[in-house]
């Protein structure tokens, strides 16, 4: 018998996407990310941790929807989030103010000295949350870029990096996109390496680790960066001469054991080459030998209840592609 229900909300979000591509809206595209390298080291006196990581982009991205709201709109002059279910990956059950992509136009507006902030802002979700991949982190860089725009701002206007800056310490590698090698907490540029093109395959459990738990586990078992590690990321020219890296790991895979089978069970696969999980997790990514390979390990994974999904790093960056 089908099942009248879900054709209804399948035609509710046609409907709205429909709506989205009408004169007034931005539309912007907001990719994904894994960390080839990540490097904690001790916990600061500040209480953040030292980070060497090399984040490289995805090509599987949310697609973000701006528009400066209407004045008979309610509440004209605040700023709205909301998102829209997309495929398979789950909704996230954030109120407006708490999303970043919210807070991002907000502090924005602050730092230019704006009083006009009336955004709307809805966002398609691909990317899943929880896993690592930065999602929330590129949607508020995409709400940066998009702000600007609407607002009459310069791309290359400073206050727009100093924002993303602020905001998270991987928001403004969004905006440059590619693969680079970042110090600090993970927010000072150093320096960008020749993006690969290989593909890439995706798995997530259900779930996922808090990131505070992880390092919490982490500070009570460092894990040193052997030195071939280190060396490693400061000579390799290419995001392919990396060597995937990720002393956190082990922190989350003891938190959530699935975690490390799921790893392990991706490294057994044909043509994979390494696989890695991606920051806290819970996403882990294998590195494949070809587009095929990370389609056949995808539909092997969502046999076993897993999600699961095939793309490729690329030189993404959030960009507008169409007003």
């Amino acid at each position: 018998m089908t099942d009248l229900s879900n054709i209804t909300a399948d035609a509710v979000a046609l409907q709205e996407r429909d709506e989205f591509r009408s004169q007034g809206w931005l539309k912007l595209i907001a990719p994904a990310k894994v960390n080839l390298h990540l490097g904690i080291g001790a916990r600061r006196d500040d209480g953040y941790h030292q980070a060497d990581t090399v984040m490289h982009a995805l090509n599987l991205h949310d697609v973000v929807y701006m528009r400066r709201k209407l004045p008979d709109a309610d509440a004209p002059d605040t700023i709205t989030t909301r998102f829209v279910a997309c495929g398979d990956v789950p909704v996230p059950e954030l109120d407006s103010k708490d999303n970043i992509a919210t807070k991002a136009v907000q502090r924005l507006a602050e730092r230019i000295g704006r009083t006009d902030v009336g955004v709307e802002i809805r966002i398609e979700k691909n990317i899943p949350a929880q896993g690592g991949l930065g999602g929330g982190s590129s949607n508020a860089a995409a709400a940066l870029v998009g702000a600007a725009q609407l607002w009459g701002l310069a791309p290359d206007d400073p206050a727009i990096e100093e924002t993303a800056r602020q905001l998270g310490s991987d928001v403004a590698f969004f905006l440059h996109g590619g693969c680079s090698l970042y110090e600090g907490t993970g927010e000072v540029f150093v320096r960008s390496l020749v993006p690969s093109k290989r593909a890439v395959v995706l798995v997530k459990p259900e779930g996922g680790v808090s990131t505070a738990q992880a390092y919490r586990t982490f500070d009570a078992d460092q894990q040193p960066i052997p030195a071939q590690y280190a060396a490693n990321i400061r000579e390799a020219e290419t995001a392919d001469d990396i060597m995937l890296f990720n002393n956190l790991a082990p922190a989350s895979e003891e938190i959530m054991p699935q975690l490390a089978e799921i790893r392990q069970w991706l490294c057994a696969q044909p043509g994979v080459a390494d696989a890695l999980l991606c920051g806290s997790g819970a996403t882990t990514f294998a590195v494949c030998d070809g587009f095929s390979t990370a389609c056949r390990i995808v539909s092997e994974a969502r046999k076993r209840g897993l999600w699961a999904r095939a793309t490729s790093f690329g030189s993404a960056r959030v960009m507008v592609v169409s007003t």
